[in-house]
């Protein structure tokens, strides 16, 4: 199998810094609670690699378009942005706004009382599946109704292609969700339904008309590159693209962390761990070319963000067991690379039929391979 665009070495560069992430972490659960913590912290480092595989593949999809540096950034500063902002003060910001507590009374209450915190956490959860489940269901549908070189799964996206030709198509579907949701959800959490929806979709129209200033803006200075070196402006406009989309897969994580401890730093510590490992493998498939090598690997990425979102929907009404999402997701993926595998012998086999002694042959019969006078 060939490999693409990856040095030697470079995949120990890459995991080398989730190995020191993850030595660092486990140090740090065993000084704060000794051998149980250490336990915790392992755990919830496997747990996280587990139900956040797939997203290393959709990230990969953005990350393709930065240059080294961004994808440096993206392994080290990055990581810290996972773990400290995503993982720790995201959640900490919803129980201030929630419980309406001030930043140090929301981190005491954390350490003081953990199952109130939790408690606040999932009262927050369903306007937050809402802004989830909005935010990425555009990202999927902005995917299906553009023109693509290749088509995965025809009886799907022609249909879609077609549908996204009405303008504003995309945004009706979400606030289409987000009003059938205010009718049906209980009367406490229609309001943060509706809200969360809303703020998902201008989350995704704020950053989608940014990028696409930036590209005209590339284009008009004659600084259009490929995709692969993206760089200055568009790159930092990438990155925070990037930890955004991290954060919206993330959420799931924190609140599946709670099952198995209350400890918020053990958690934050465990799931940096996590954290590390899935970007470390994002980074490594880009650089080993893994999304050109598989040719419907990008859809399959995209056709996960879909499902995910439509869970996410569901999540407002009905609790979606995190297994369930990540059988999704990697299910998607797979399934993915399998029919791009697949693909690849099917056009080998017609490569070597093409060129073989039939169609030899067939040239000379059709004069194609006579000597010239």
């Amino acid at each position: 199998m060939a490999v693409i665009g990856v040095r030697r070495g470079d995949g120990l560069r890459v995991f080398g810094v989730a190995h020191v992430v993850a030595a660092g972490c486990l140090v740090a659960g065993f000084l704060i609670r000794g051998t149980h913590g250490l336990a915790i912290v392992a755990l919830l480092g496997v747990l996280e690699v587990a139900v956040s595989f797939d997203n290393a593949i959709v990230n990969a999809t953005v990350l393709a378009r930065l240059n080294r540096f961004w994808q440096r950034m993206f392994l080290t500063v990055g990581i810290v942005v996972a773990a400290i902002g995503m993982r720790l003060l995201v959640p900490l910001a919803i129980v201030c706004a929630g419980a309406r507590l001030g930043p140090g009374s929301a981190l005491d209450l954390a350490y003081r009382d953990p199952a109130r915190y939790r408690d606040l956490l999932l009262a927050a959860q369903p306007g937050i599946s809402a802004f989830g489940g909005a935010f990425l269901m555009m990202i999927f549908l902005g995917f299906v109704f553009e023109e693509h070189e290749q088509v995965w799964i025809g009886w799907v996206e022609r249909p879609l292609r077609r549908l996204g030709r009405i303008p504003g198509i995309a945004q009706v579907v979400v606030l289409g969700f987000a009003l059938s949701a205010a009718g049906t959800v209980a009367s406490g959490h229609a309001l943060k339904v509706v809200s969360g929806a809303v703020a998902g979709l201008m989350v995704y129209l704020l950053v989608d008309g940014a990028g696409q200033v930036i590209a005209r803006r590339a284009d008009a200075d004659g600084a259009s590159r490929p995709r692969s070196t993206v760089s200055g402006r568009a790159g930092l406009f990438l990155f925070a693209y990037l930890e955004l989309l991290d954060a919206t897969f993330s959420f799931d994580s924190v609140m599946g962390a709670f099952s198995v401890t209350l400890d918020i730093a053990l958690i934050t510590i465990g799931l940096a761990i996590g954290a590390a490992y899935i970007r470390a493998l994002t980074v490594f498939v880009v650089r080993r070319g893994t999304l050109e090598e598989y040719r419907y690997l990008e859809h399959g990425a995209y056709y996960a963000i879909g499902m995910l979102a439509v869970l996410l929907m569901v999540q407002v009404w009905h609790d979606v067991p995190d297994v369930l999402t990540a059988a999704v997701g990697a299910g998607v993926i797979i399934a993915a690379v399998a029919n791009s595998l697949w693909a690849r012998r099917a056009q080998q086999r017609r490569d070597r039929g093409a060129g073989g002694p039939l169609a030899e042959v067939r040239d000379v019969r059709r004069g194609g391979d006579r000597p010239a006078a």
